[in-house]
């Protein structure tokens, strides 16, 4: 029997399956004491994690036993995999299980941002009618979608907005133009610099890496179209945060939805203060119960597969 050690949330329902065949600590509250998820972490043969758990230094160095870690999502920012991998660790992600809550969650964002009527419940509840103000909001349909980063997620966003009339361009720095994932679902592949020009909502799907930290910074928010949408739910290094609040107060963006920071949880802001048409969340864009469900069960089978 192995010993299965979890340190932040999962959907509970999984548990009886993992303790079935191995002894399970399960506590969601691990994360946040250091020296006891050292002290767990040390007797464990697989390590279940989201973001939050740093996979490396002194708690990689504790994973002795380990053989495998399971990611409670896609990102991998948070593990040092070649590490792992160098200590015989397999490191698993949930790749996919949650591709419909973040695409969902970019397609949503992309009509309120551009329609820009529904912030108004306060105004109109007190006897206002701000009318005229809210009547010059954009239809989703007819715009075009740009996505930066072509993987299962960003496949997923197209194949929605194409459902809705939205034309879709997108940019993959890993994959050939004549790849047939373009073709399939109706997108247009493009250079870097051609998505940006182009698109009037851009959508981030790619890792954060060195090629990609402050990717986008002042100058390609001004290469953007005016009026244009950021959505970011990859990461956040990958956005100049206070590059993109001067875009957005000087009116050259139109409007952006922010999941993901360079620092999380995201420390009081000035820069984000008194922003026009800003949405920001607390790295929810994957978490959904749904989602939540199908990230759980994934990454406990697969768990039980390597421990097999």
């Amino acid at each position: 029997m192995a010993r299965i050690v979890i340190t932040e949330f999962i959907d509970e329902r999984v548990l009886p399956a993992l303790r079935a065949k191995h002894d399970v600590l399960y506590d969601a509250k691990l994360v946040d004491d250091a020296p006891r998820l050292l002290k767990e972490s040390a007797t464990a043969d697989a390590l279940i994690v989201r973001n939050r758990t740093q996979v490396r230094g002194e708690l990689l160095a504790a994973l002795t036993k380990c053989r495998v870690v399971g990611r409670l999502g896609v990102g991998l920012d948070n593990i040092d995999v070649a590490g792992s991998n160098a200590r015989g660790i397999t490191v698993i992600p949930a790749t996919g299980a949650n591709a419909l809550s973040v695409a969902e969650y970019v397609i949503a964002s992309a009509m309120l941002l551009l329609r820009g009527a529904y912030q108004s419940t306060a105004a109109v509840a007190a006897g206002q009618w701000p009318r005229p103000a809210l009547s010059n909001g954009r239809e989703i349909a007819g715009k075009t979608l740009g996505l930066i980063g072509f993987g299962s997620i960003g496949q997923l966003t197209a194949k929605l907005a194409r459902a809705l009339g939205m034309g879709v361009v997108a940019f993959d720095a890993m994959m050939d133009r004549d790849h047939p994932a373009y073709a399939s679902l109706g997108v247009a592949p493009a250079g870097l610099d051609e998505v940006i020009a182009a698109a009037d909502v851009v959508s981030l799907h790619v890792p954060l890496v060195d090629g990609t930290r402050d990717l986008f910074d002042a100058r390609r928010f001004g290469a953007m179209k005016r009026g244009a949408v950021l959505i970011n739910t990859a990461r956040g290094g990958i956005v100049d945060e206070p590059a993109l609040a001067a875009a957005l107060k000087s009116g050259h963006l139109g409007g952006a939805a922010i999941d993901v920071f360079g620092h999380e949880p995201l420390p009081a802001a000035d820069h984000f203060k008194d922003c026009p048409n800003l949405l920001l969340t607390p790295h929810v864009a994957g978490l959904s119960v749904e989602s939540n469900e199908r990230v759980s069960f994934l990454i406990a089978d697969k768990v039980l597969e390597a421990l097999a």
